[in-house]
This record gives structure tokens, sequence and C-alpha cells, in this order.
């Protein structure tokens, strides 16, 4: 656990031990906490407020991090309140004394000051998850979301405001490689100053400026605890290239645990059920898709939704009895941008493509009369069965190659070069047949 401690440097009798250390005060718990998760980089920026009690003249304040991932070499104090009358003349670590620093403080009052402590840690990471609860004609759908946040940085963390940013963090330097040494110092027996010049202090101080300032982008972000009884809310907003996710209220998370925080729900949002068959994908499966969108006319397209995974549910009875539909990872969606959702294999809609005939034609010869070119027709017959008690629309997707046509009764769309797709709506435990002729050109008969 991180600890600090406050104290005053005394003036010490000639008998008294020459390296005493004297911390005679320990720093109240902290007023507040507040962490930034930036999942993209295994990194959090973590804010601490405490009231401490300075004396008149020169004080000390010690941060420790043992067993913890807190990087020492990013650790920074500032005072809050009466900023001009609290000066850091410097910082060190303690001779002797392992994973701790020393900030030397000269204040021209006494009194209390209100001072703020940020540093970045690793070890605290978060994912989204979501519910998908389908109706039973499987037309619309509830969606809720939620955040679970892991701490493993060695560090409890209590009451603490969580906020989560969704979008990929330039940094300065790697927060791993910059936290790489910081071992080094606190192993020699001399005092080790930061220095100004230092690039490590340096690049450190610059991120976490520019990580503040990202903060400061959102001062209009409203947190409010609420009423015990009421499930949080998450506040969501805009930052540039990033989106920040406040996490309404406090939350107490040590280290070693996860929580799991509500984000949003949304009723009665339009889906879309249907199924896809591809051979050269999936074999003679046919895969499960959920389909909306992340808009406002969909009862979404509030804020992008962050990477995540999904658990599908379809209600299959009116008296509400649930069935597990599948599972599926999704991608960032940004605001008005269209999901499918793979939901896995179903064993209850079935496709069965035959060829049913088979010619070569148009057989074209060279001078030494080997076969330069030829045309090849193809029949087929594809069967689809909908053995499920509620409609669905079956996605057919068929690929071809070379110099290639076909010919069919049922419309189908061209999705590229090399595919093609046939859209089949089947009424509740129906089946029915399609089908097309493929012709295919090679060698000296394709067109130019």
């Amino acid at each position: 656990m991180s600890l600090l401690r406050c104290g005053v440097l005394l003036t010490l009798v000639a008998l008294a031990a020459a390296h005493a250390r004297v911390n005679v005060v320990t720093l109240p718990d902290r007023d507040s906490v507040q962490l930034t998760i930036y999942n993209s980089v295994d990194l959090t920026l973590v804010k601490e407020t405490r009231h401490l009690t300075f004396r008149k003249g020169l004080n000390k304040l010690e941060f420790s991090w043992a067993n913890t991932l807190i990087d020492p070499t990013s650790v920074e104090f500032r005072a809050l309140t009466h900023s001009a009358e609290v000066d850091v003349l410097d910082v060190s670590f303690p001779p002797r004394v392992a994973n701790t620093l020393e900030w030397r403080i000269n204040s021209e009052l006494a009194g209390e000051v209100v001072v703020e402590i940020r540093y970045f840690t690793s070890g605290i990471s978060w994912a989204a998850d979501y519910v998908a609860e389908a109706a039973k004609d499987e037309s619309a759908m509830s969606l809720a979301g939620s955040v679970r946040v892991n701490n493993n940085s060695g560090e409890d963390y209590e009451s603490a405001q969580i906020r989560l940013v969704v979008g990929t963090v330039r940094l300065v330097e790697e927060i791993a490689r910059l936290a790489a040494s910081r071992g080094e110092a606190e192993s020699r027996d001399d005092r080790y100053y930061f220095k100004k010049d230092a690039p490590k202090r340096e690049a450190q101080v610059k991120l976490l400026n520019e990580l503040a300032d990202l903060d400061a982008l959102s001062l209009g972000v409203r947190v409010t605890s609420g009423a015990v009884d009421r499930a949080k809310q998450v506040t969501k907003e805009t930052l540039s290239e990033y989106f920040l996710y406040t996490v309404e209220g406090r939350d107490t998370i040590p280290t070693g645990w996860a929580k799991r925080l509500p984000s949003f729900s949304a009723d009665d949002v339009p889906l879309t059920s249907f199924y896809k068959y591809e051979r050269e994908a999936w074999g003679d499966k046919v895969m499960r898709y959920y389909r909306f969108t992340n808009s406002e006319p969909a009862r979404l397209g509030k804020e992008p939704l962050p990477d995540g995974s999904v658990k599908a549910f379809r209600f299959v009875s009116d008296d509400l009895l649930y069935a597990f539909v599948g599972r599926a990872a999704v991608k960032y969606i940004p605001i008005n941008e269209q999901v499918d959702m793979e939901l896995g294999a179903d064993l209850e809609v079935l496709v069965k493509p035959t060829m049913t005939n088979w010619a070569k034609i148009d057989v074209n010869f060279d001078n030494r009369r080997n076969v330069s070119g030829a045309t090849e027709k193809q029949w087929w017959q594809i069967e689809v069965q909908n053995s499920k008690d509620i409609p669905v629309l079956v996605d057919v997707r068929r690929n071809f190659f070379g110099d290639w046509e076909i010919e069919s009764a049922t419309s189908y769309e061209k999705v590229d070069a090399t595919k093609v797709k046939f859209l089949v709506p089947l009424k509740p435990r129906e089946k029915a047949t399609f089908t097309y002729v493929l012709t295919q050109r090679h060698g000296t008969n394709v067109r130019k």
C-alpha cells in the first residue's frame, strides 16, 4: 500500500543520531481520490487530495509505494490552497529507506493546506460488458451496458471516483519503460534528487500535464452520489479523439478485486435477426447474427460504445422464459454505426447446396490440339430450412472466381467481384428452394 507521512524538521540535540528521521505526524486518510484509467496502455492517472497541517518553515513529506505498481518517477505534489505560500524545495529518495521518497517543503504559514498528489500506476484495467435481451419475435431488444474495473495495482483505493477513457493514448514514452528503472535510485546510499533537466522526469511531467489538460476538458462532467438504492450512472463527455466515461458516485476497489458498475440501459432498441451461410467461411454451418445501430432513432447514440463482450438472450415464451442465444465480442462502436453481432452457429436453420448438373461447352484448341479455352456451366439448387417457431431471414452467400456470371429467377445482390448474396425470408418451420446457373469461362474464352 502507498503511504504518506508528514513531519516537521526539528532541531536535534548534538547527542541525537546523525541520520535520525523525524516523522511525527501521520497523514489523515485521503479526502478524495480519482482514478482515470487509460485502458489501451495499462495506465492509470491517480489524483488524491488530503488536508495537511504545516508548521511555518521547513516541513517534510514522505511517500511510500512498497508492494505496489506505482511509478515513483511520476509522483507530483502541489498545494491546492495557499499555493503561493507553499513551495517544494526538492524531492529525494531517503538513504537506507526502500520504496520511499521525501519532499522538503517550505511553508510561509502555519495551518491547514489542501494538497493534491498525482502519479501513474499500472495494474488497473476495465472492460465493457453488454447484455442483450431480445423480444420473442426478435424485432427489438433491451441493451444494458456495464463496466468491470479490475485492480491489481497493489494499492487499495477507497471511495474513488472512477473515470474510464475510450481512445488510444499517444505516450511521450511508454510508461512501462519509464518505470522499468524505478528501483535504481532507491538502491543508492546517497541522496538522489530529481533534476529538472532529467529526461525521464521531463517525460513523466509532460505526460502528467498532457493528461491533466485532457482532464480539464471534462470540467463540465458532473458526478453526484445519488440515493443509496439507486443504480449508479455513467456520465459521458467527448474529448477530441477520446471519450470519457465518469461513473456516478464513488466506489472502493481493493487490490486484487474486480467491481462491476452499471453504465447504461436502453429498451425497445430496433433489432434485425438474420442468419448467414458462406461455405468458404464456416463450412456447412449457418451463423446467427443480431444487427442494431448505435443511433438516437434506435434509442442509443448518445455516446460511442467501447470494445466489449455481449451476451445475448431471447424471451421464448409469454411468461418471459429466457433462452441463451450466444456470445459475441464487439469492437469500438462509433455513434450512428451499424453493428452485426455474430452469435455462433444455429442448428435450427439449415442451408444445403446441391449441384444438379454440369457441362463443358465451347471448348477451343490451339494449333497443337491442346485445350486453350472452355466454358463451364453448373446448375445449382439451394435448399433453405427454418425449424424455428419464428420467422427468419437467411443470407446465403456464394463465391466465384475468374470470368463468371449467374442466371437465377431469384433476386440476388452482387457483393463484390467474387461474391453474390441471396436473401431468403422464411416463415416458422418453412422450407424453400431456389436455383441458379453458373457460367465460368476459362483460357481463351475469358471475356476481354
